[in-house]
């Protein structure tokens, strides 16, 4: 076990392996400043299951999470609220609040999906995002009709379906507790894109599994911005397995959520019943995963800042942008655009 630092400005990682280095005389060169931030319950982090897909799956993760002991504090689903029947959303926020999980659904069509073919390039053109009046319309009814069937947390891979979701929620046409999360679809690589993400009205945003523990570091100092991290990335975003890093990423990235994607899976978007026993197994595995990473920050004992409570939802709210026009009301002149 590492030696524990108290200062919230401490450097020394959180590393497997380090007693016994430093017996060997080989000390721990130093790292990034651990992060001060934490979620508002005073959680440093939490636990993802991703790619769950329904409810069949998501009650296969209910069980496998009490049989394992795993607090799951989140799942989210990415084939989409468009491939989920009112039924089938209304069972997995039931549920969800059975299990004290929150519930996070993707939202609307995607480039990737349409018949574009700028994404099928090598350059991936605009990849997931919305295209199109059309495509944003969808992404928005999309929005209103989980909202309206109990959803609180939507996953967006556009910017500016964010933009006119946040801009709906100020506006109380959707509900002022509903919480936006950023797809790794999109994923931020440079402090002033993820701070920027906040500020267009994200309140989690996953940032890419192959950004290094002091890239984590930096985005984490330009924003208190909740951030997504797969401590296994499925093999379409690369297929990292940094099961090792947990303690190190939280110590310097909380408030930080640790997903549990998994490599060497079938895709699963969209899902169907020809996909259901892909879908539910591969659900349990993630658990287990999960399960793996929990052994390992037990061992690190006190020297770790502790996970949020179970239920938990409050985010902590970032600084958003003024539309200009409201800016300028506010200071009593006309809008410069």
């Amino acid at each position: 076990m590492t030696r524990s630092t108290t200062s919230q400005h401490g450097t020394e990682p959180l590393v497997p392996g380090a007693a016994p280095l430093r017996g060997l005389g080989i000390a721990a060169p130093a790292g990034p400043p651990a992060s001060a931030g934490r979620f508002p319950d005073g959680g440093a982090w939490r636990l993802e299951i991703p790619s769950v897909e329904g409810p069949v799956p998501l009650a296969a993760v209910a069980e496998e999470a009490a049989r394992l002991g795993v607090p799951v504090h989140r799942v989210s689903q990415g084939s989409g609220v468009m491939m989920l029947s009112d039924t089938e959303i209304r069972d997995m926020v039931a549920l969800c609040a059975e299990s004290d999980i929150e519930l996070c659904l993707f939202l609307g069509p995607r480039g990737t999906w349409d018949i574009g073919g700028g994404v099928r390039s090598s350059s991936g053109a605009a990849g997931p995002r919305a295209r199109g009046y059309t495509q944003l319309a969808h992404c928005l009814a999309d929005a209103e009709r989980a909202a309206a069937l109990g959803v609180r947390n939507l996953l967006v891979a556009d910017e500016g379906v964010l933009w006119a979701c946040h801009r709906l929620r100020e506006r109380a046409e959707l509900p002022g507790d509903l919480r936006f999360k950023v797809s790794v679809l999109s994923a931020p690589v440079n402090p002033v894109s993820f701070a920027l993400l906040g500020q267009l009205g994200a309140d989690s945003v996953n940032v890419p599994s192959d950004l290094t523990v002091g890239q984590v570091a930096e985005l984490r100092a330009a924003s208190p911005l909740a951030m997504d991290f797969y401590l296994e990335a499925p093999d379409d975003v690369g297929g990292f397995v940094r099961l090792h890093d947990a303690a190190e990423l939280i110590r310097v990235g909380a408030p930080l959520y640790l997903k549990l994607g998994l490599r060497n899976a079938p895709g699963l978007y969209p899902v169907g019943r020809h996909l259901l026993t892909a879908a539910t197994e591969t659900a349990r595995e993630r658990v287990r995963r999960a399960r793996l990473v929990l052994d390992r920050l037990d061992a690190f004992g006190a020297d770790l800042p502790g996970p949020s409570p179970r239920p938990a939802s409050a985010l902590p709210r970032p600084v958003r942008l003024v539309p200009v026009a409201e800016a300028a009301d506010a200071e009593g002149g006309p809008a410069d655009v």
